[in-house]
């Protein structure tokens, strides 16, 4: 068995090589939507301004080949997110972006090299895949791996979750996502509930501009939305003005704002959205993860003439003290109608927790299939081992 080595990235090829390990352990696989290596450069780069609350290391293992070069065999990010830690009072260290060809010694090198990283700063666990913040990707795919992944959720190989349980991993917490076949009309539940939101309650629903969603004040104002709505979800942190910032550069530029339903009380204040988008998948298989020579085209093509049958629900946000109101039912009234336009024949959702019974059962009158199970895996950073294994290094 060739003997695995594990570097920090900190120079141009170390950054190059991290960038590229998806590209070799995927290639040939049908169901793999890759990152655009763009926003992945710009992850693990240089931006600590950006996230003063954030420690970040990526890692690459190594292996020697056959004619003695090292080439890279896989990859992960550690993370430490000090506002999470505060928010649950822990002291939790999060692997991200983890890849790994099926060898045990690579998995086992990338996660005891993050738990390593993780002890020097005083954590006791370390959990993942998680992002940086709760709208990244998260969670290690466990089951439905035949189905195609989208561009807003992990996708990995079978063997992954096998690694990690023989590691000493046990489950946190599991997302479930689910399709909905696209009725041709609004269902009658959905259609009675956002009448009587709007009669009773003085809701109604607005599609605003990309210009508008771009006023520091407008987007200020939803993003303090989306952190009031999902500050009791699990690993949540409050989103900063910068990730704000952040998030609205890289995805409306991508958005169909008739796929962007906000709801204003009889105020005028912005109480819900729900966030939802052409999917991107084939466009970012056909791409590659590069905007060059060809990429650009593919993703221009299915945002702007040819889009593909099925649609990305990314999140809905409803403000705390309307939740379980029946206020969702103005979000499928407003969009049923405008998929049908567009020829959207079904859609996804992002992983949702499982145990979150009143966001799993308002799918109800669509029929839903409940698909793509994925797993945040856990365990205790033993200091005593870590000790140990870096004085057996220093030897």
């Amino acid at each position: 068995m060739a003997k695995t080595i594990i570097k920090e990235v900190n120079d141009r090829q170390t950054t190059a090589d991290f960038v590229k390990i998806p590209h070799l352990i995927y290639e040939g696989c049908a169901q793999y939507v890759p990152d655009m290596d763009s926003d992945i450069r710009s992850l693990i780069g240089s931006g600590a301004d950006r996230r003063p609350f954030v420690r970040l290391q990526p890692f690459v293992a190594y292996q020697t080949n056959s004619r003695g070069r090292e080439v890279p065999v896989g990859r992960v990010v550690g993370i430490i997110n000090e506002r999470a830690n505060d928010r649950w009072h822990t002291h939790d260290a999060r692997f991200s972006l983890i890849e790994f060809i099926d060898d045990a010694d690579v998995s086992r090198a990338l996660l005891e090299a993050v738990e390593r990283w993780g002890a020097r700063y005083g954590m006791t666990t370390l959990q993942g895949p998680m992002g940086i913040s709760d709208f990244d990707k998260e969670g290690m795919l466990v089951e439905d791996f035949q189905l195609r992944g989208s561009m807003t959720a992990i996708y990995n190989h079978e063997y992954y979750p096998r690694h990690l349980q023989q590691l000493g991993f046990t489950k946190e917490v599991d997302w479930l996502q689910i399709r909905v076949n696209i009725p041709p009309t609004v269902p009658a539940r959905y259609a009675r509930v956002a009448q009587y939101c709007r009669e009773q309650m003085q809701l109604r629903v607005v599609n605003l501009t990309k210009r508008e969603i771009r006023r520091p004040q407008t987007r200020d104002r939803i993003f303090g939305l989306l952190n009031e709505s999902y500050k009791d979800i699990f690993g949540f942190s409050k989103l900063s003005e910068q990730q704000a910032a952040d998030f609205v550069s890289k995805y409306i530029p991508l958005i169909d704002m008739r796929l962007v339903p906000v709801v204003k009380n009889g105020e005028d204040e912005i109480v819900g959205i729900a966030i939802t988008m052409i999917s991107l998948a084939e466009a970012l298989q056909r791409a590659g993860g590069r905007l060059w020579p060809a990429g650009w085209f593919h993703l221009l093509r299915s945002l702007k003439w040819k889009h593909e049958d099925n649609a990305e629900m990314l999140l809905i946000a409803v403000r705390p003290d309307l939740q379980g109101l029946g206020v969702n039912a103005l979000f499928f009234d407003s969009l049923i109608p405008v998929y049908n336009q567009m020829g959207i024949r079904w859609a996804e959702t992002g992983p949702q927790l499982e145990h979150n019974v009143r966001e799993l059962t308002q799918w109800k009158p669509l029929k839903p299939e409940y698909v793509k199970r994925r797993r945040c895996f856990t365990k205790k950073i033993e200091q005593q081992e870590i000790l140990k294994t870096n004085t057996d290094k220093e030897k």
